[in-house]
């Protein structure tokens, strides 16, 4: 391996569903947040690689690495190769049921890392620089003899211990570690937010990497996936679980910020919160995969979020619900590989996107239709919200995608203003609420004609971004998956057509739109899986579905993870990392394929889209 510095896809996640680390090729801990997944960095050098600090074990000179995660699970293995032998780096937060860590007095936050020597003799090089805060907090690290190394700040004690000899030097320690075949020395990193805490000796780190296996394998093994894509399917399903936070049922959209959506550009955000727009696609993931008990927490997270600002919808909260904090930026920062600004919060949780009313009642349909049922509060508020479309659904918004600066008309929010409607009519029907039927059903009808009217262009013969606008946009591959239409419908295919024609940057890739925003970046990973599963349901064949799986699972780095983009010709991961939306859209995508093959479907009664005329009549 070189000196250069790692790019995004360069990285690997371990995590336990409570904060995460970012581990390069290189055996270094680049990003670390605690004691929550949105806290200051302790480790940044994702984002500054001269004083973001680091937590580095690798050994010296000239070396080989290779990497895997355990089989099903978020253990994260490194074998360096050298010379004169070879060692295994294994890492990992240690994964305990909620009731485990309740009886537990050990520090809330901890990070094990072992390395053994496997072959003949490898000398370690070992770098813990930790710098708090985003590296504005300047605290002093210390020895306390056997309780390790110590430094305290103001997120709590740290503390590393370690059978290895570090030298403290300025504000971290450094230390080279000669090991033969046969032995190790273990790593381990806590944060006690309060005190006391009973702290873990390295020597139970064995013990803590067998109970944290034994965690993961047993969790994966209730995937109920069992297609052709069963590999991919869980390690996706294992990226969700480590942005889920396990106290509240959050998923997280990444555990990083501002990691560039286009080389060296200012597209930077932070994507440390919990967006709606991605509530009804991670509920039928999460559902469709068996995943029962994250799935209703998660919306059961959703709904109790969205009650505190009831009937207003934010675009995002944070793990508790909470109000997103607003948009900051960090001056001293050099950024990743230069790009900057970099922004902590996100200044889009004052936007106004009228998908979101879609999207939870989605979520609450998929809920229903797996078994679940409604709290007489709950049918309460989604009425309410099914009121408040009745009244918006012609306003402009920002869309999808954020678009910052004059709200449009979008027509895929006009789209999923019309499933919020269609969502509640079919929980109507279903008598899990009882909702003003005229009135949903006469606006649906409304919604539908001005969308087929203004929001189709028949010199394009495509559904358009924009009312009476003249370009495409990727998510309108979603108006299938929303019942709006069928995937094989004349329109829908000319959709798909254009969007091909336009959008298509080989390879299985789609840009999501072309616009001043979208100069330089990448194809979206999502948008990329919302096109297999457009042919999955019936604009495609299953071949066809099926070949651009195969080419899109090509583009995940060497331990299967997804970037928000990738950069077509390179393949190079661009935007946070990992993205928890492209892993939702490729279990989907690989859900729906499983049902186009099988005949059958993955979550129950996925009613067929009705019939535009029979709609207009209501």
């Amino acid at each position: 391996m070189n000196g250069e510095e790692p790019r995004i896809h360069d990285y690997a996640l371990v995590g336990d569903s409570r904060s995460a680390a970012l581990i390069s090729r290189g055996g270094s801990v680049d990003w670390l947040c605690w004691p929550g997944f949105d806290s200051p960095s302790l480790f940044g050098a994702l984002l500054d690689a001269r004083e973001g600090g680091r937590f580095r074990i690798a050994p010296a000179g000239m070396i080989r690495a290779e990497r895997w995660y355990a089989p099903d699970t978020n253990v994260l293995l490194t074998r360096f190769s050298t010379p004169g032998g070879e060692v295994l780096l294994t890492d990992f937060m240690p994964a305990r049921s909620e009731p485990e860590r309740r009886r537990r007095m050990t520090p809330e936050c901890e990070l094990l890392r072992i390395a053994e020597c496997t072959r003949g003799q490898v000398e370690l090089e070992v770098d813990f620089d930790p710098r708090p805060d985003y590296a504005r907090e300047r605290c002093v690290l210390t020895g306390a003899g056997r309780l390790g190394l110590r430094m305290r700040c103001r997120a709590g004690l740290l503390t590393l211990r370690t059978q290895a000899t570090l030298e403290p030097a300025a504000a971290g320690a450094r230390g080279r570690i000669r090991l033969r075949a046969g032995e190790r020395v273990a790593f381990c990193l806590t944060l006690a937010t309060r005190d006391p805490a009973v702290l873990p000796p390295p020597e139970d780190s064995r013990s803590a990497l067998d109970s944290t296996l034994r965690f993961w394998l047993d969790w994966a093994a209730r995937t109920t996936y069992r297609g052709p894509y069963r590999d991919e399917v869980v390690r996706s399903a294992l990226v969700l679980k480590l942005l889920s936070h396990a106290p509240s049922g959050a998923i997280l959209a990444a555990p990083t910020t501002s990691l560039p959506e286009r080389l060296g550009g200012d597209l930077n955000w932070d994507y440390r919160f919990c967006w709606l727009r991605d509530a009804s696609l991670t509920a039928r993931a999460l559902f469709g995969l068996g995943h029962r008990e994250e799935a209703e927490a998660f919306v059961s997270w959703l709904l109790n979020a969205t009650s505190r600002s009831w009937p207003e919808l934010n675009v995002l909260y944070d793990v508790y619900g909470r109000p997103a904090m607003r948009e900051r930026e960090l001056p001293h920062l050099e950024g990743h590989r230069g790009a900057r600004p970099i922004r902590i919060g996100n200044e889009a949780a004052a936007q106004r996107q009228l998908d979101l009313y879609g999207e939870v009642i989605g979520a609450a349909a998929y809920l229903v239709r797996s078994g679940g049922s409604l709290d007489s509060g709950t049918q309460k508020a989604l009425i309410e919200l099914g009121k408040l479309v009745c009244e918006r659904w012609g306003q402009p918004d920002q869309g999808i995608w954020e678009v910052r600066g004059e709200r449009r008309h979008f027509t895929h929010s006009r789209v999923l203003c019309w499933a919020a409607l269609d969502g509640l009519l079919e929980l109507h029907g279903k008598n899990h609420l009882r909702c003003p039927l005229d009135l949903f059903a006469r606006n649906r009808a409304l919604i539908r004609a001005e969308v087929e009217r203004l929001g189709y262009s028949e010199q394009l013969g495509s559904y358009t971004r924009t009312l009476g606008g003249g370009d495409v946009d990727s998510s309108l591959l979603l108006l299938p998956w929303y019942r709006y239409t069928e995937a094989a419908a004349p329109r829908m295919a000319g959709t798909f057509a254009r969007i091909r024609r336009e959008l298509y940057r080989g390879d299985g890739l789609y840009q999501r739109y072309r616009g001043r925003w979208t100069r330089g970046e990448g194809a979206f990973g999502i948008c990329s899986f919302w096109a297999v599963e457009y042919l999955a349901m019936g604009g495609g064949t299953l071949a066809q579905a099926s070949s651009e799986m195969d080419a899109l699972l090509r583009h995940a780095n060497d331990v299967g993870l997804y970037a928000e983009e990738i950069l077509p010709g390179t393949g190079e991961a661009l935007g946070n990392f990992p993205q928890a939306y492209t892993h939702v859209g490729l279990i989907n995508a690989a859900l729906t394929l499983q049902e186009r093959a099988t005949g059958r479907e993955a979550v129950p009664e996925r009613a067929r889209p009705p019939a535009a005329d029979a709609e207009a009549r209501a």
